[in-house]
């Protein structure tokens, strides 16, 4: 397949998502009024972090934004179950999985975009109605 951005570039429409239709629905709210409510409380929002890095090199971000988020959690990689790591191209993942040595297995287990499409828009919520399901499935936790 011819690359996509460049001449001689890796990233082809063969380990690309393709853009998809897609619906999902998360609802942040403090848990004393999800309690009052009745509303069922699935997680909880444990830390989050906005880094920067340089536009020229697109879709590494989790790569940097994931140990700042954990830092503020007091977390390690090690502690994490499952991430849901977007990979709009299959680089922009394999970057983080290999910088941060995430293993494998604990990477995207029910597939990411790639696999089930990319849901512009919504890839947020797309990966958190199919990350907190399978963590219920398989008794983790993070």
């Amino acid at each position: 397949m011819k690359p996509a951005f460049q001449a001689g570039g890796s990233t082809t429409a063969g380990n690309s998502s393709q853009t998809s239709d897609g619906a999902a629905l998360v609802l942040l709210a403090r848990r004393s009024v999800a309690k009052q409510m009745g509303l069922p409380i699935i997680g909880r929002m444990r830390s989050f972090a906005v880094v920067g890095v340089d536009p020229k090199l697109m879709g590494i971000g989790p790569a940097y934004a994931i140990p700042a988020a954990l830092e503020k959690a007091g977390l390690k990689i090690e502690d994490i179950d499952i991430f849901e790591i977007n990979e709009a191209f299959a680089s922009q993942a394999t970057m983080s999985i290999e910088h941060l040595k995430i293993p494998m297995h604990k990477v995207n287990p029910k597939g990411g975009a790639i696999a089930l499409g990319h849901p512009l828009g919504c890839t947020g919520s797309r990966q958190i109605a199919t990350l907190f399901p399978e963590l219920k499935r398989t008794g983790g936790k993070l």
